[in-house]
């Protein structure tokens, strides 16, 4: 793994779709290839590229990738990001055993472009599901200011936010053709049932590693509901979509003063097909701060249902919406502890687990989204 700054500079490269799995295998002559395969570069050659580790996230490795040319080339990228399976060996593991490599490619190959949300332009992307190796290279969306999982965001962040969900959600919108996707529709009976066995053992050991710091309120969650994992995993009903599955601030890209698009989202290793409302459920749970989303929740799911009829969908009532909203308050609490479990662990995961699992729980407990599983 590449620890902090180091360069590639113009050798012989290979052409975009070999076998560049890793940053120090990239070379100048193989991004001209990329970007001029990709129609980002008319005329002119890269020379020679810098690199530095960006991010925060646990299972992929990213990097700025900044980039010199030959010549003057207006409209040239002057950087790019470059995203690549992550060296760490439990997060390696995980992205095998969850395909989140193969998922992430496959939904800039065949899925961003038919909906609405915005996300970083994608020049380059490419993998091999067997081992998990996987390269994208992506438009560097600085100056744009990162969402910060463990500050939490202020209330307009969150409603621009859930705008750009339901364009996500809304063209797709119980679309059949998404279902012939295999990798994308994996919500199935036999998935249900290595969830509904994997996850209390999880829990287990979620509970073990942190119940000496974690309230017993936070903890009695996930003590009621494991015995009911079944039905919860089971019963998640229709109209499905796209959906992000780790649709959180650490994922989204704001704006600033100094420029840069409103709003883009990043990390799509977890997309699927399923219930869009779920992503409202888990953003709105740890997002704000849980005073502002007990304050303003009802509004904001309303603004969110707004935009979604706006966009095309019309058999979706609000109040359908925000009893969905409700029962699926639990997928935040559940990334909370089987992500914790599954990827490397770092003094800042364990902030953030901690933090999504306290936030969620009170989420859970103020909509009561037990009884919707006891109802069933």
């Amino acid at each position: 793994m590449i620890e902090g700054v180091g360069s590639a500079e113009g050798a012989a490269g290979a052409a975009p779709g070999t076998d560049v799995w890793r940053p120090e295998q990239v070379t100048a002559p193989w991004l001209t290839d990329v970007l001029r395969h990709a129609g980002a570069l008319g005329r002119g050659a890269v020379v020679a590229c810098d690199y530095e580790v960006v991010g925060t996230g646990q299972m992929a490795d990213s990097f700025r990738l900044s980039l010199r040319y030959d010549t003057d080339v207006p409209g040239a990228p002057s950087s790019v990001v470059g995203k690549f399976t992550a060296a760490d060996d439990t997060s390696r593991s995980t992205g095998i055993a969850m395909r989140t490599s193969e998922v992430e490619v496959r939904f800039y190959q065949q899925v961003v472009s038919t909906v609405g949300v915005r996300t970083p332009r994608c020049y380059h992307a490419d993998v091999e599901p067997s081992t998990a190796e996987f390269v994208l290279i992506l438009e560097d969306m600085a100056p744009a200011r990162a969402g910060d999982q463990l500050a939490g965001c202020s209330v307009d962040d969150a409603a621009l936010a859930l705008t750009e969900l339901a364009a996500l959600h809304a063209p797709r919108w119980a679309d059949p053709a998404l279902e012939r996707l295999e990798w994308l529709h994996r919500k199935t009976d036999e998935s249900n049932d290595v969830g509904a066995s994997l996850l209390p053992v999880l829990f287990d050991g979620f509970a073990a590693r942190y119940g000496e710091v974690l309230e017993e309120s936070v903890l009695d969650v996930g003590r009621r509901l494991m015995p009911d994992i079944g039905a919860y995993l089971r019963r998640q009903p229709r109209p499905w979509t796209v959906q992000h599955a780790d649709y959180r601030l650490d994922n989204l890209l704001f704006g600033t003063a100094a420029g840069g698009v409103p709003l883009a989202v990043v990390d799509w290793q977890t997309v699927t097909l399923g219930p869009g409302v779920a992503d409202v459920s888990y953003f709105l749970g740890a997002g704000p701060s849980v005073e502002d989303r007990r304050r303003h929740e009802e509004r904001l799911v309303r603004e969110y249902h707004r935009a979604l009829v706006a966009g095309g969908v019309g058999d979706y009532p609000f109040d359908e919406c925000f009893s969905d909203y409700r029962r699926y308050a639990y997928a935040g609490y559940l990334m909370a502890v089987g992500a914790s479990m599954m990827v490397e662990r770092t003094a800042r995961g364990d902030e953030m687990f901690l933090t999504m699992a306290r936030r969620h729980a009170a989420q859970i407990i103020d909509l009561e989204s037990h009884d919707l599983i006891d109802s069933e």
